[in-house]
């Protein structure tokens, strides 16, 4: 894939929607149902036409990530710090997978078994979330630094929680991956952000329009 900011941003914001939906989920025990399935649904798009067909090809479908760029990387006063932890994180974790080939190769296979599964099942169904959340655990939590997940404790000690955290953890690595692949990377929230939010800003109103 060359390298795109367009790309980039399609990619930030389908990752900045999963950890948003995290974040929902462990801190009040809510998620959106919407975003929810067209981010549990990126997981299992593993040959998109284009880089947003990967969301359903649909902006508005992704519309909540574009303004939480906008947020975090603009010159709000409101970024979320813990937001950021978790970005950072799946970011690293992205990049010890990119590196180990056996656990990629193993990551390929399960997700194309799992797509013999979704002619079955909703991919927000619970047999579907919990088998990503095993995904998550083999092929991801095993290479080490894992996620601090910060909530109520009361919701994230239930079983059919720490699946869901799971899944939409996987989402964001495989958001992580195609920001990867459309040239992204850490330098880019440094020396490029001002683009990123004028970029974003340009895809939200698009959704609007």
């Amino acid at each position: 894939m060359q390298s795109s900011l367009s790309t980039q941003i399609i990619a930030l914001a389908g990752l900045s929607q999963a950890i948003c939906l995290l974040q929902s989920l462990a801190r009040h025990n809510k998620l959106d149902p919407e975003q929810y399935q067209t981010t549990l649904a990126s997981i299992a798009n593993l040959t998109p036409e284009s880089p947003l067909a990967v969301y359903g090809d649909d902006l508005s479908k992704i519309s909540s990530g574009l303004q939480t760029i906008i947020t975090q990387l603009g010159d709000s006063t409101n970024r979320d710090v813990e937001f950021t932890r978790y970005l950072v994180g799946v970011l690293a974790l992205e990049r010890k997978l990119n590196k180990n080939r056996a656990n990629m190769a193993e990551l390929g296979k399960q997700l194309s078994q799992l797509e013999r599964q979704l002619q079955h099942f909703a991919v927000t169904d619970d047999t579907i979330v919990g088998r990503l959340a095993d995904i998550y655990s083999e092929c991801i939590s095993s290479l080490g630094s894992r996620i601090q997940v910060y909530g109520q404790p009361d919701v994230l000690k239930q079983t059919s929680v720490q699946q869901k955290v799971r899944a939409l953890l996987l989402a964001a690595v495989r958001a992580a991956v195609l920001w990867r692949q459309a040239g992204g990377s850490r330098l880019n929230f440094i020396f490029q952000r001002r683009k990123l939010v004028a970029a974003a800003k340009h895809l939200q109103a698009q959704t609007t329009s």
